[in-house]
């Protein structure tokens, strides 16, 4: 195959079609849809920080494979940490930024990032970012979130691989959530029963919204509480309330908006999207305090939603060991990273099997303190 990889400053110079028939169709964080809606909406772009570069491979006129990319100015809304590679690298007279990201931006969620059915024209997009990096003087090219396949594959094509780690809940084939509590051990059955009691008893109703039943109204409610969680975790909010306005047009039918309402007014919210077999929780808020409701709107809605629908698993983001006791396991996540600096390679390399070894030690450790029965 002669495979000629192209640079895009832009989602929209890539038809929406090709783009998805890649394979990126089947994650709604990778569909042309998502990233043209951080696009337009200003969420990425000029000032941002986040310059699209995105990867499109083509054999003549056929697209066999892309990669969601930003040449990034900072190692903000990314959630695989190196801030700490980037302080050492310009202590010692080097400079960190800018680098080639391949992610979803803001968007700790796993998936395919070397989107295409065939490992050569993965390769292919490896090797085009390392290329896009020596032309350009950037320091180094990381895709976060990957799968472990492509993992596997970036390792054998020179990137070091990264292990970290997320709290997944899996679905066990379970009828309803009483049989999930089943599966507990009592003490941590009854602990849940009782938070879910007190979470709903805040004095009004839960609703679990989908499609057109979201009302423009709901977004409104949702910028607030967004507004709050983003001013109290990164001072101010990664999203422009553009965003939503765009994700109401083009994706509404993949959005779960969970929403706490008190005399008919939203008091708190949780978002999710949904994918083919799993529901990735992404943002919450509230205007009003109430004990456990965070818990119930973000982990325990979902899982209800998960098992009504038939989905195997949800992702809850990132980072959070208390949602262990809510029946989330340690995951594995995995990301790849190429450094141009062949000293600073080597002291990464050495960092990443240490760590490695460590978040298998931890996984092992936080499985045996989670919640369900023994053997």
């Amino acid at each position: 195959m002669a495979l000629t990889v192209t640079v895009h400053q832009s989602i929209a110079e890539i038809p929406a079609a090709g783009w998805d028939a890649t394979g990126a169709g089947r994650n709604p964080f990778t569909t042309h849809r998502f990233l043209a809606a951080l696009e337009a909406s200003g969420s990425v772009g000029r000032g941002t920080g986040w310059i699209p570069a995105h990867l499109a491979a083509r054999n003549g006129d056929a697209l066999h494979g892309v990669a969601p990319a930003y040449v990034k100015l900072h190692s903000q809304g990314e959630y695989i940490f190196d801030h700490a590679w980037a302080d050492a690298y310009e202590r010692a007279g080097g400079q960190y930024y800018p680098k080639l990201q391949c992610a979803v931006p803001f968007t700790p969620v796993t998936g395919a990032r070397l989107i295409a059915d065939d490992p050569a024209v993965q390769r292919g997009l490896l090797n085009a970012m390392v290329q896009l990096c020596q032309q350009n003087g950037l320091s180094g090219a990381h895709v976060t979130f990957c799968t472990e396949t492509e993992a596997d594959l970036g390792a054998e094509a020179g990137f070091m691989p990264r292990a970290t780690q997320q709290f997944h809940w899996l679905n066990d084939g379970y009828a309803d959530y009483a049989d999930f509590l089943s599966r507990l051990s009592s003490r941590k059955r009854k602990a849940l029963r009782k938070e879910r009691e007190r979470a709903q008893a805040f004095g009004g109703t839960i609703r679990q919204l989908r499609g057109d039943d979201i009302r423009p109204e709901h977004w409104d409610a949702f910028w607030t509480f967004y507004q709050d969680t983003g001013a109290r975790k990164w001072g101010r909010p990664y999203l422009t309330r553009a965003f939503f306005d765009r994700l109401h047009d083009t994706m509404r039918d993949d959005c779960l908006l969970v929403l706490a309402e008190r005399d008919t007014r939203p008091i708190a919210g949780a978002l999710n999207l949904l994918g083919p077999d799993a529901i990735f929780g992404r943002y919450w808020g509230a205007i009003e305090d109430h004990p456990f409701l965070h818990f119930e709107l973000c982990y325990h809605q979902a899982i209800d939603f998960a098992i009504a629908n038939g989905l195997s698993r949800v992702e809850a983001g990132a980072q959070g060991e208390h949602k262990l006791a809510r029946g989330y396991l340690p995951t594995e996540t995995h990301s790849l990273h190429w450094v141009a600096d062949p000293g600073f390679r080597r002291a990464i390399a050495d960092y990443l099997d240490r760590e490695r070894e460590a978040v298998g030690e931890e996984i092992d450790a936080l499985r045996d303190w989670g919640p369900f029965k023994r053997g």
